[in-house]
């Protein structure tokens, strides 16, 4: 039987002093439930008419907690019969003592572009209530002629504080990857105060498929902004606008940074400490937002969370020519060997020894074999290939045979291939049937298919019963109509944003990281992340502000419960070391 993940931290490492490596000059993609208590209320703010001018006022509406579904409208309230169809929302007043009432059969759809739910919650959390409100809608964008070009569908969530301790409260936005992602990955996997309940060591349950509150929310440290970009969840590009037009690196900062920065304005946040989470892609357009926003739009980050990094994708796509990645995967293969009892018995006894063992050979032996090519002697061969049989638990045969060069997909296939099991892409722990055992590569990642469900019908059945939202649309979890996504220029390499991220920290030295690998994923390999930290060019100063944290998890790390409880204690402390603009981070955190 696979191991159990055990709850215990695993190992915290504060990045060393980073020296200039050999790095791709790619296009660098710059200037690329269940809460315990609602409140018997739903708030719907109907939005006014974003002018060069200023901004129309609206009426809010006070509808039943359960109200029947709306009929469609054609304009916003009797009380602004002439407002603009896509407008930029407004912030929700905190009180409406006249606020008009409509029909039941004819209340406002919260659908319709210029609509927002907003509804008070309460949370329990260790004998403590947070009170907090949801906000749920879109946000319309508009090009520099006022013209309206997409809506962006958010949903935040704020503790409820006095008027005047709410702008120092800090701020996270959050998105996840893809490309193709919503945010209801992190929203309803960790971050949010709901979460999709999964098994203990963090597989999906049969259906149908609950949700509980979620005891580790963010929110206890930060308000939160769950953003889809557009192709994705509920957003889309606006009528007439061709999709292709946000679907690419720089087109996508922009569309975000757009939403960032109008976010900040209407709800009175400017004051605020800012951070970013973004997870897989999500860390890729993460660190260009950050150099994007405080080059364009003047906007200073406390932090940025990065879950599962995407910075280098040259150390993520192993291929012929490219040799880095492979001696980067290996740990990771070590982890999963050691996770399904495939390794002997002196490297299974202790795993963070045994990774520590494997990092080391990975570069100093067998990255230089690698990069010697067809001169690699054949004594010199057979040795690699067998230490790399050692620490994989692969063939050595299997080995020779791929040249030394066993790339992810293939490692998936082939480590319980004698089982006719596939192990997943992104989160090895997980098997599933093999179909296609003699194929070159896994037929499919049984670590997200079984995950797709589970959190598509969660987010229906909460967007509805819980923030009173409603849209027939259907919200794409996983989109693939975002591709082709532009990664740029062709001819300019792999995409690579750590450029983004330097010249943000060089900008801002008081900017602070939070580095997130799982030991366990095989699409962000954890090995292939720390290399691309320790040569990102920048000062012992400035490379003291980035911390690195590993998980027993896969690429979702936060799925086995242990970890999503790891998880909130290392952001908790993360905001409020970096909200408080501490010149420096603890003093060096080793592994444990």
């Amino acid at each position: 039987m696979p191991r159990s993940s055990p709850g215990s931290p695993d190992r915290i490492k504060s990045s060393p002093r980073a020296s200039p490596g050999n790095r791709a000059r790619p296009a660098p993609g710059r200037g690329e439930r269940n809460p315990s208590f609602i409140f018997p209320f739903v708030l719907v703010a109907a939005l006014g008419a974003c002018r060069p001018g200023g901004v129309a006022a609206a009426a809010a509406t006070a509808l039943p907690a359960r109200p029947v579904a709306p009929a469609p409208i054609h304009r916003l309230s009797p009380a602004a019969p002439s407002a603009p169809r896509h407008a930029a929302p407004l912030p929700p007043p905190p009180r409406s003592p006249r606020a008009k009432r409509f029909p039941r059969a004819s209340g406002l759809p919260a659908a319709h572009p210029n609509a927002l739910a907003v509804v008070r919650h309460r949370l329990t959390i260790h004998g403590k209530v947070l009170a907090y409100t949801s906000t749920t809608g879109y946000m319309p964008i508009r090009n520099a002629q006022g013209k309206c070009v997409a809506h962006i569908f958010f949903i935040a969530y704020t503790k409820h504080r006095s008027g005047a301790g709410r702008p120092r409260r800090p701020l996270t936005f959050c998105f996840n990857g893809g490309p193709g992602a919503a945010a209801n990955w992190l929203n309803l996997g960790c971050a949010g105060p709901v979460r999709v309940r999964l098994t203990r060591r963090g597989n999906a349950p049969p259906p149908p498929y609950q949700l509980a509150p979620n005891a580790q929310t963010w929110l206890a440290h930060s308000d939160l902004v769950f953003v889809d970009p557009v192709g994705t969840g509920y957003s889309r590009a606006a009528p007439g606008v061709p999709g292709k037009t946000f679907y690419g690196v720089r087109a996508d900062v922009k569309s975000i940074a757009a939403f960032i920065r109008l976010y900040v304005t209407l709800y009175q946040r400017w004051a605020s400490p800012l951070f970013l989470a973004g997870e897989s892609y999500g860390t890729t357009r993460a660190c260009a937002l950050a150099d994007y926003l405080s080059a364009h739009d003047g906007i200073a980050l406390n932090g940025i969370i990065l879950i599962s990094c995407a910075l280098n994708f040259q150390v993520l796509s192993p291929s012929l020519g490219n040799d880095t990645p492979y001696p980067l995967f290996l740990p990771s293969y070590t982890a999963a060997a050691w996770y399904h009892h495939k390794l002997s018995p002196a490297l299974e006894k202790h795993f963070h020894r045994t990774l520590t063992q494997v990092e080391h050979w990975a570069l100093a032996d067998y990255l230089p074999a690698l990069a010697q090519g067809a001169a690699l002697s054949r004594a010199r061969r057979n040795q690699i290939a067998a230490t790399l049989a050692h620490y994989s638990g692969l063939s050595r045969r299997f080995i020779l045979l791929s040249n030394l060069r066993v790339g992810p997909g293939a490692f998936a296939q082939a480590l319980l291939r004698r089982q006719r099991r596939v192990i997943g892409r992104m989160d090895t722990r997980l098997t599933g049937y093999n179909p296609h055992p003699t194929a070159g590569e896994a037929p499919y990642d049984p670590a997200l298919s079984r995950f797709l469900a589970p959190f598509t019908s969660a987010f229906n059945e909460y967007v509805r019963k819980d923030l009173h939202y409603y849209n027939n649309r259907p919200y794409k979890t996983l989109s693939n109509m975002v591709y082709p996504w532009n990664f740029g220029p062709p001819g300019e390499g792999f995409l690579y944003v750590t450029d983004n991220l330097r010249q943000a920290m060089i900008r801002d030295p008081y900017l602070k990281v939070l580095v997130c690998s799982g030991y366990f994923d095989l699409a962000t390999p954890f090995f292939g992340t720390m290399y691309t930290i320790n040569h990102l060019g920048l000062s012992r100063r400035l490379q003291a502000n980035i911390q690195e944290v590993f998980f027993r998890g896969g690429h979702m790390l936060y799925h086995p419960a242990a970890m999503r409880r790891k998880l909130a204690g290392v952001v908790a402390a993360f905001i409020r070391r970096a909200g408080a603009s501490a010149p420096r981070p603890p003093a060096a955190l080793r592994r444990r």
